[in-house]
């Protein structure tokens, strides 16, 4: 679990700090971490940040530094690993667990599993998830494995530069085949978990697309272009087509018993290989039968 950079004879870098901030954009916090612990090497040997580098020097970064992670207990779970690297773990995440422990959850998060399975790998790393779901939201969940990976995918967040697609059944039909929803979000008054449209909010960008509909229901393709809490939730019933089953934006369903949303697929720049990664979870089964029965899909 390393960072590896050979100094080019056309590199022109005042010193170490320079060359570390320029070919990996590792933060200063992180930066003085490494340093404090003796992390950065230059040719196999510890390197000071201000010395010099010169053609062919081998500076690595060491990303082992062992971490706290007793805040969260380890519970067995199941968990559907979709993809995994050194640096990164990806998660195709069911309805019905949260991704953090709370008074509520406090054993049965995802994050709860993930600490088991770093366990069992040796990995004395902190639970760092990247991307969040609602609790009864399924699909993709990307948890960095060191510090680096999670400051790389969430300055492509912030860049727009990190894809998240999902896929949501809806009621009615809507009176656009596609389109933008652009309507800033705030927290409802009076209410801890409650959002909702209002020109006080945060600016909030839903793209769609209709992939199919029957008499009542519509299966909507849809991209964020921010990452509002419950933002696609928000907008769908803003727009009179709440997702089904969302009993806090729009009403219980026989078909469904959470809402029928599922982050299906992701796109971003691997952190360390700089390769495009395209990852797709599978529907589960409470959905999965619906388009079978409704969309014969």
């Amino acid at each position: 679990m390393k960072l590896t950079y050979t100094v080019q004879d056309n590199d022109q870098f005042d010193n170490l700090k320079e060359l570390l901030k320029t070919k990996f954009n590792i933060s200063d916090r992180l930066l003085l971490k490494l340093k404090s612990n003796n992390k950065i090497l230059i040719n196999n040997s510890t390197g000071n940040i201000k010395s010099p580098v010169k053609s062919k020097d081998i500076i690595e970064v060491l990303l082992d530094l062992e971490e706290d992670n007793s805040n969260i207990i380890p519970i067995k779970m199941d968990l559907n690993i979709i993809f995994e690297d050194e640096f990164l773990l990806v998660l195709n995440k069911p309805a019905g667990f949260p991704i953090h422990p709370s008074m509520q959850h406090f054993e049965d998060s995802i994050s709860n599993g993930v600490r088991y399975y770093f366990d069992s790998i040796n990995l004395r790393k902190k639970i760092r998830p990247v991307n969040r779901l609602d609790k009864d939201t399924s699909g993709i969940v990307i948890f960095a494995k060191n510090e680096y990976s999670q400051e790389c995918l969430s300055r492509q967040m912030k860049a727009n530069k990190f894809v998240k697609e999902y896929l949501a059944i809806c009621e009615g039909n809507l009176k656009e085949t596609f389109g933008t929803i652009s309507a800033p979000i705030a927290r409802k008054k009076d209410s801890i978990i409650e959002r909702c449209v209002d020109s006080s909010g945060d600016n909030a960008i839903t793209h769609y697309d209709v992939l199919k509909n029957c008499s009542n229901l519509s299966l909507v393709h849809l991209v964020l272009e921010t990452g509002r809490t419950h933002q696609i939730r928000v907008h769908m019933a803003y727009i009179g087509n709440p997702i089904i089953g969302d009993t806090l934006y729009g009403q219980k369903s026989s078909l469904i018993s959470r809402q029928a949303l599922h982050s299906y697929k992701v796109t971003f720049i691997h952190p360390v290989t700089h390769e495009k990664i395209t990852l797709v979870a599978p529907l589960f089964d409470d959905m999965k039968s619906i388009l079978t029965r409704y969309f014969f899909i």
